[in-house]
């Protein structure tokens, strides 16, 4: 299972009891994008993928100790699941990232419910 995991919102959060699981359970790689839009979805982003363009989402590229356990973990705060509400807020996909290394294959979460009137964030930054 691939160990990689793309961050870009709550789970940045120092604050936030999962990113606090989250940073005890990786560690940092390198800041990244992925080609994509971020919206607002009122507590937190949510992220789309787009297959051209100019747009990106920032955010952290982390390698996970135990994916297999992290990621179970993780996919209950983002309600991802067989077992979540159907269809999930959130899925979790393979995608690329981008940093100065090039390229690194990782998890990201991505919205997955419609995005009409909700505020783009068009900087692709959500933690400032």
């Amino acid at each position: 299972m691939n160990d990689k995991l793309f961050v870009y919102g709550t789970l940045l959060d120092e604050d936030n009891k999962y990113g606090i699981y989250l940073h005890d359970n990786s560690r940092f790689l390198a800041t990244g994008k992925i080609r994509g839009k971020l919206y607002d979805t009122g507590e937190y982003p949510g992220a789309v993928l787009l297959s051209e363009g100019n747009e990106y989402i920032y955010g952290s590229i982390l390698q996970i100790d135990d994916p297999g356990e992290v990621l179970a973990v993780i996919d209950l705060y983002e309600g991802f699941g067989d077992d979540q509400p159907q269809p999930n807020e959130f899925v979790r996909v393979l995608t690329q990232a981008e940093n100065d290394a090039g390229v690194v294959d990782c998890w990201i979460y991505l919205y997955n419910l419609p995005v009409n009137g909700l505020y783009s964030i068009d900087d692709g930054k959500y933690i400032k």
